[in-house]
């Protein structure tokens, strides 16, 4: 899938706002990553900020098909979008 630059950004901020909405999941990624509230408003147009938000979504694949189905996103649009956002590129195991 191919993700313009505009379009991953959208996506990781709908990242952001998906998340920061999320009573559940909201308190893992601060514990996580050691992040408060001020840092995340602080950081909320960042793009590399976006990308750490999908990297951890794309840790479980549950969170990914939540944020899909609510978003109303492909299940493959997070990871296009992250491959797009700084340090993205495609991983491959083998």
């Amino acid at each position: 899938m191919q993700m313009t630059q505009d379009r991953a950004e959208t996506v990781g901020l709908t990242a952001v706002a998906w998340l920061a909405a999320n009573d559940e999941l909201l308190p893992v990624f601060m514990g996580s990553t050691g992040i408060d509230e001020a840092a995340i408003r602080e950081n909320i147009a960042d793009p590399t900020f976006h990308a750490a938000v999908l990297d951890f979504l794309l840790m479980d694949d549950a969170w990914v098909v939540r944020f899909c189905d609510e978003s109303g996103l492909d299940y493959e649009v997070p990871g296009a979008a992250r491959e797009a956002l700084p340090g993205g590129g495609a991983v491959h195991w083998t």
